[in-house]
């Protein structure tokens, strides 16, 4: 029977976008499949093609079916009144664009029936528009939002990109709302094109702008869990109330006299990951990394492993943490907190003075943690501040530098990349209020946790493939085609060059040349942004980004589900099952991609609340700083305007084209420039440039810029009229106003001139 998923990685590739027809021994080339895969590969496409999921045209070419009259699919709108269908079965069209006035009240997340009509070819290539014909399912019908009052009527502003008009509410006393108050609203009454929408208040979650309230608004908006329930509580505490250390050493390796280290953020509270480090006479290294052993307590098919499953991970928001775990369990027995000792899962690995693994051994064990250190108290000692620390410590620490230094050269000789993209932390007062960002800390003692455990995860990944056990793998697929070509064309623009077939050391190269220069952040993004998401599947698909063949998540079961599965499975190897009988009852690989992608989307989600919040918080603080001048990267040109990476703030803005000094400003795609059409003046991707903050939309999520500095034009008259004549060939206007509005505006900023 073919592989399930197998095929899903093929339909993966050729749903891409840019995806060109190819034929089979061609499309295998393309996605470097190996001899050794060949036959699974021919096997998946053929049954793809039975199934009808891809089809083979002239040439025989592998491609995707042909729209249907009608299809199914997810909505997207836009606040402009059109949107596009996500078919939930791909086809060689894509998304399904649908033009406003025919959107028949979808909202954002709505499953839908679309009617595909041909609107004619558009070079060379046939192109389809549609209708929505019905709303299926509801995504969802609750929305947060800001309560107002005009005119008489109660209205509540949605947050977010989900639903883009107001909703009128009837009764907002009923919960005792006021103006201004941030509340939940249920919808009874869905917009459409004549009728407005209707809701009623649900809850309210407090004074717009409170410490706090931003969070909760978050929670509600993207439907993250709640308090766990009394069953999986008491199992929990069931769990806690049999933990038993001394009758456990029996059958354990006790590790309670070696040095045994934790390294973690200053506000963390569930610690899943502990180092111990020995030099061996012959001058290997032996690491142990050291996780706490979650399995031990959360069994599977109880109702604390049904949650736990459900949850998928926890969610990490700034002061606040919603737990895959009870409490008792995460912060508790499960921890490993310093000197109480905690069952865990060791990985030993013995490394030679460069790095490279020459053994590497398991175990059930027993730690007791010698010392807590923050990150910050790491990166202090190995810049020689040790203060009043253990002796013990700081050598361990030290070593653990020296041993994390050798396998980062190692593993950037066979190809890792690193991105350097900053991040900010977000300093709140004692009431919870916003006051500031600082830049997060970068000091190598990350570094050094992350080495460690990428190792540790690696050595887990290839005892399972050696025992030909099925394991949800975390999957980095190489950069498709087409998104290299655009990372390609992005470096042209910044006066850098990639070449054809490129691999990851000409990435290591191009990421090595631009540190330290304006043009880091913008190329770094973009390299990003070229990448495939990494996922959890259980096909055998390798890490591209660590250069790694094998590789799974098993150091953090606390907070994420598939680390657990990966150590029940450990625990099948280190009972000394062979044969069937260590097989016997695993999740079977279609059991697997389910759980996969139920575990990939609900990262998903947990990274996109968090970011979101982060955003709102930001744009919260700067409310106060309205007309603040700061330096910014510009990180891409769009119809309305240019969008600007601020240095201090880490967050994107929008410098619109009216606000641009008086000129008519066009798009030059092949230079990724905006240019002055009377002046010459260009602003391209890449460029710094002195901004200041107009405007906070916080519904929207919005930030207006304003230019400060004055942009300098071409330095010849020659200059400026060969740039105006460039900047027409092959582009659009960048105002979406009309021609008589575009040249009465003009009349008046001539005479503002």
């Amino acid at each position: 029977m073919p592989s399930e998923a197998f095929a899903q990685r093929i339909l993966k590739f050729v749903q891409a976008k840019g995806y060109k027809p190819q034929a089979v021994e061609e499309l295998a080339r393309a996605m470097r499949i190996g001899e050794a895969e060949w036959g699974d590969f021919h096997d998946a496409c053929k049954a793809l093609m039975k199934s009808g999921r891809i089809v083979i045209g002239t040439r025989n070419a592998v491609m995707l079916p042909q729209p249907p009259g009608r299809i199914i699919g997810t909505f997207r709108a836009n606040p402009r009144g059109f949107g596009f269908v996500i078919p939930d079965t791909p086809n060689a069209h894509g998304d399904l664009y649908v033009p406003a006035g025919k959107t028949n009240g979808a909202l954002t997340g709505d499953t839908v029936s679309a009617r595909v009509k041909k609107r004619g070819k558009r070079g060379g290539k046939m192109v389809y528009e549609g209708q929505v014909i019905e709303v299926l399912k509801r995504g969802r019908n609750r929305f947060v939002g800001a309560l107002g009052r005009e005119f008489g009527r109660w209205f509540v502003v949605p947050d977010g990109h989900t639903i883009h008009v107001p909703i009128m509410i009837a009764d907002p006393t009923a919960k005792g709302a006021k103006p201004g108050d941030q509340v939940v609203v249920e919808l009874l009454d869905y917009p459409t094109e004549r009728s407005e929408a209707r809701g009623v208040i649900v809850k309210v979650l407090g004074r717009r702008g409170d410490p706090g309230v931003d969070a909760l608004s978050i929670i509600e908006q993207y439907g993250l869990p709640g308090e766990f329930e009394e069953d999986v509580l008491q199992a929990a505490r069931d769990a806690v109330a049999s933990f038993d250390p001394k009758a456990e050493a029996n059958n354990r390796r006790d590790l309670g006299k070696i040095t045994v280290i934790t390294i973690d953020p200053a506000d963390a509270r569930d610690f899943d990951d502990a180092i111990s480090l020995e030099q061996n006479k012959d001058g290997t290294w032996e690491l142990g990394v050291h996780i706490a052993d979650v399995a031990s307590f959360v069994r599977p098919g109880t109702p604390l492993d049904d949650e736990a499953r459900e949850r998928a991970n926890s969610i990490y928001l700034p002061r606040k943490v919603i737990p895959m775990l009870p409490e008792v369990l995460s912060n508790g027995v499960c921890s490993l907190q310093e000197r109480e000792p905690r069952l865990t899962k060791s990985v030993f690995i013995t490394y030679d003075k460069r790095g490279n693994v020459k053994r590497t051994s398991f175990a059930n064990t027993i730690v007791r943690s010698t010392k807590r250190l923050t990150y910050e108290q790491a990166t202090a000692i190995l810049d020689g501040k040790a203060g009043r620390m253990s002796a013990k410590v700081v050598t361990l620490l030290r070593n653990m530098e020296t041993l994390a230094r050798a396998i980062q050269a190692r593993r950037f000789r066979e190809g890792m990349l690193s991105l350097d993209m900053p991040e900010v932390e977000i300093v709140h007062n004692d009431q919870g209020e916003v006051v500031d960002v600082v830049p997060a800390d970068t000091g190598f003692s990350h570094t050094i946790i992350e080495m460690f455990m990428v190792e540790a995860n690696e050595a887990v990944s290839r005892l399972l493939t050696q025992k030909r056990l099925p394991h949800l793998r975390r999957v980095h697929g190489e950069p498709y085609v087409t998104s290299f070509e655009s990372l390609q064309g992005f470096l042209r623009i910044l006066n850098l060059d990639l070449p054809d077939g490129a691999d990851r050391f000409d990435i290591q190269k191009l990421l090595l040349s631009v540190k330290g220069t304006p043009k880091a952040y913008a190329v770094n993004l973009a390299v990003l942004r070229s990448m495939q998401q990494a996922e959890y599947a259980p096909a055998r698909m390798g890490h591209y980004a660590l250069a790694s063949k094998d590789y799974c998540h098993f150091t953090s079961p606390i907070r994420r589900y598939p680390d657990l599965t990966v150590h029940r499975l450990l625990d099948r190897c280190l009972s000394g099952r062979a044969g069937a009988a260590i097989t016997r009852g695993i999740p079977t690989e279609k059991q697997l991609v389910d759980l996969g992608n139920h575990c990939s989307n609900n990262e998903r989600r947990a990274e996109a609340a968090e970011r979101e919040l982060k955003e709102v918080l930001i744009l919260r603080l700067l409310e106060k700083h309205v007309g603040e001048q700061c330096q910014g990267v510009v990180t891409g040109i769009a119809n309305v305007g240019v969008f600007v990476q601020i240095d201090r703030y880490l967050i994107e803005g929008l410098l619109r084209f009216d606000s641009l000094p008086s000129d008519w400003w066009e798009i030059d795609p092949s230079h990724g420039a905006a240019v002055g059409e009377v002046t010459g003046r260009r602003i391209t991707v890449g460029d710094r440039l002195q901004v200041a903050i107009s405007r906070v939309d916080l519904s929207n999520r919005q930030l207006q810029l304003d230019l400060v500095e004055e942009l300098r034009p071409p330095k010849s008259k020659k200059t400026r009229r060969k740039a105006a004549k460039t900047s027409k060939r092959g582009t659009y206007r960048a105002s979406s106003t009309s021609r008589t509005a575009r040249k009465r505006t003009s009349t008046r900023r001539s005479r503002r001139r």
